[in-house]
């Protein structure tokens, strides 16, 4: 028996630790008054508990209860909130997730250590059959995350990688890519 797949109805922005205001950090405001403007679809961004440790134990629960993640959800993660997406989707079904700068170690560091998203081995299998799409965006430049580490993303994902050489930690205002790839998604589901 075929499962219905139901449309993609919203996205979720998740965004970095330690990001403030999200309205007014990096890409995240830019993306989502954008996202809010296609015709039935909601685009979510919030201010996230415990924003600069971005713990797990308080990330993944806020995404479930108050940011309502679901199999019609796209989840855009970036940096810490990538992790928090890869973490999310080995127990939830949700429609596809959007990595951006996405790594999967500690990387030595002790706030990335207390987030508690390193201290276990990656469940890609579980994360691929949970998601739909999964969508990666990387750079070789990005002066906090070696390239081996998204690499091992992409690798352990088989994700759809874009790959860049000048975009660093993605902390610009604007990412049209990242629109075109939802956009991308809805047309498909139409």
């Amino acid at each position: 028996m075929s499962q219905v797949q139901l449309p993609p109805t919203k996205a979720v922005i998740v965004p970095g630790n330690g990001a403030g205001n999200v309205e007014k950090s990096n890409w995240y405001g830019w993306v989502w008054k954008r996202l809010r403007q296609i015709p039935g679809f909601q685009c979510l961004l919030r201010n996230m508990p415990d924003p600069v440790t971005a713990r797990e134990r308080l990330w993944l629960p806020f995404m479930e209860s108050e940011l309502q993640c679901d199999e019609q959800t796209i989840i855009i993660g970036h940096s810490s909130g990538a992790a928090a997406a890869m973490r999310y989707a080995e127990t939830h079904k949700v429609y596809a997730v959007i990595l951006v700068s996405a790594y999967t170690s500690d990387l030595g560091d002790e706030n990335e250590r207390e987030s508690g998203y390193f201290n276990r081995p990656w469940q890609w299998e579980k994360i691929k059959a949970n998601c739909r799409h999964i969508v990666q965006f990387g750079s070789t430049d990005d002066p906090f995350l070696p390239w081996s580490e998204q690499q091992e993303v992409a690798n352990g994902l088989a994700t759809e990688l874009h790959k860049y050489t000048n975009r660093g930690h993605f902390q610009n205002t604007e990412f049209s890519e990242l629109i075109s790839v939802v956009q991308g998604m809805l047309d498909e589901a139409a």
